[in-house]
């Protein structure tokens, strides 16, 4: 252990020159404030990607039909089909796995004409039929009433679960939502609960607040779509990566619609878990960037600080052989050499840490303050007490790997020629 007197030379030894040991920490400072600053950063980018998720079901397909592209048992290539309420059975049946089995449908868009009429206000909106576990696949919060349920299923019920923006576009500020009616393509529906999308994907905050939710059954009697399926939202369980489960889905609707094996085109499909992958992979590379590059800055402060310590002990080659001479051991010198440099090494990492936490925080506050800091890709720049420690190992690390060459060259030194030295 170190007693005050060994503390106390530490200090003498690092004060004796303040200038140069603070241009040599500055160094050390820098590596570890570009190190943290980087993973801040990249934990920060990870951060705003999830809360774009806002809680969507990542294990999750959405497939839709296209023209097919090859002739199949006399039927022309070009054909086109639909899915039917038939398939969505056939896929809950046979394929083992699957947590949730949505079928969908959709009217109007943003860019469509206005379908959508309440009172003397009008507005162009996306109307879906859904059924109610589609609000476990895309999480939203349901800020007055309820969302869709099997009741409003089973009897077809004309109600509607509406957007924030819709209610701006359509409604007077202070206006009661709940109980009103809308009219959807001439058809009157009951506003029964209104709800804030968590989830940016696939579109903006804007557009995902503009929308309009009917059951499923009740859009398909509505709106004359038969038993037809636009498209479907495929939850599996977490032990059954949908990915894996994709083909044999695609396999049973091509045989149930006599579609060619091998035509990859039939069947449209967004495998949000295979992106979801690669979205975890590209953080994971620049998580490993940002080590490399803050350690490469790192090492180029402990270089300096090898440099300084092996001037430290040119200059102290006397007292070394003084110390030599009064029975100190070499592992006593070494040690007085190394502690001072991992010292001088964690003093400077300190401050690189605490620049780089400061300016994380005051980033913080920045992307709060702006009025769209949902939309910003960053959110909560931090890094965790592990990779602190991380740090504060590398540092120790650092330190000792620039005191060894100092320090086996001043215990390399006889004390006779060390007491000749001017």
């Amino acid at each position: 252990m170190f007693n005050r007197d060994s503390w106390n030379e530490i200090i003498e030894a690092l004060s004796a020159k303040p200038l140069r040991t603070i241009i040599t920490g500055i160094g050390v400072a820098w590596g570890i404030f570009i190190l943290v600053i980087l993973l801040g950063a990249s934990k920060g980018l990870e951060n705003g990607i999830m809360r774009a998720f806002g809680g969507l079901s990542t294990n999750t397909m959405f497939m839709w039909t296209q023209g097919t592209s090859k002739p199949y048992k006399g039927l022309p290539q070009g054909r086109y089909f639909n899915f039917k309420n038939g398939d969505v059975e056939a896929i809950k049946r046979e394929i083992e796995g699957l947590q949730f089995v949505s079928p969908r449908n959709q009217l109007g868009g943003f860019r469509g004409s206005n379908n959508v009429v309440r009172g003397t206000k009008t507005g162009a909106y996306n109307v879906y039929g859904d059924y109610p576990e589609f609000i476990l696949q895309q999480p939203m919060d349901i800020l007055q009433g309820r969302f869709i349920n099997y009741g409003d299923i089973d009897n077809k019920r004309k109600i509607a679960v509406i957007g924030e923006g819709v209610i701006r576009e359509l409604y007077l500020p202070g206006e009661e939502v709940l109980g009103s009616y809308i009219k959807v393509q001439g058809v009157n529906f009951l506003v029964v609960g209104v709800y804030k999308n968590k989830s940016n994907m696939g579109g903006s905050a804007e557009e995902s607040s503009k929308q309009i939710f009917i059951p499923f059954t009740t859009f398909q009697q509505a709106f004359n779509y038969g038993d037809i399926v636009g498209w479907m939202a495929i939850t599996a369980k977490d032990n059954y990566p949908i990915t894996e489960l994709k083909e044999g889905i695609f396999t049973l609707l091509k045989n149930r619609h006599t579609i060619d094996p091998t035509d990859e085109r039939a069947i449209g499909h967004f495998d949000l878990y295979e992106e979801f992958k690669k979205i975890n992979g590209l953080f994971l590379i620049l998580k490993a960037v940002s080590v490399i590059v803050g350690c490469l800055v790192l090492v180029s402060g402990v270089i300096g600080i090898v440099n300084i310590m092996l001037i430290v002990v040119k200059e102290r080659t006397q007292e070394i052989g003084i110390r030599r001479a009064l029975g100190a051991t070499p592992w006593r010198i070494r040690k007085q050499i190394l502690t001072e440099s991992v010292v001088l090494c964690i003093l400077s990492g300190m401050v690189g840490i605490i620049g780089a936490s400061g300016l994380l925080i005051i980033a913080n506050m920045v992307i709060d303050s702006l009025p769209n800091s949902n939309e910003i890709p960053f959110a909560n720049l931090t890094v965790g007490v592990g990779v602190v420690a991380i740090a504060f190992a590398i540092l120790i690390g650092a330190g000792l790997l620039a005191g060894f060459i100092p320090a086996q060259t001043a215990i390399n030194v006889k004390p006779i020629d060390a007491l000749r030295t001017e």
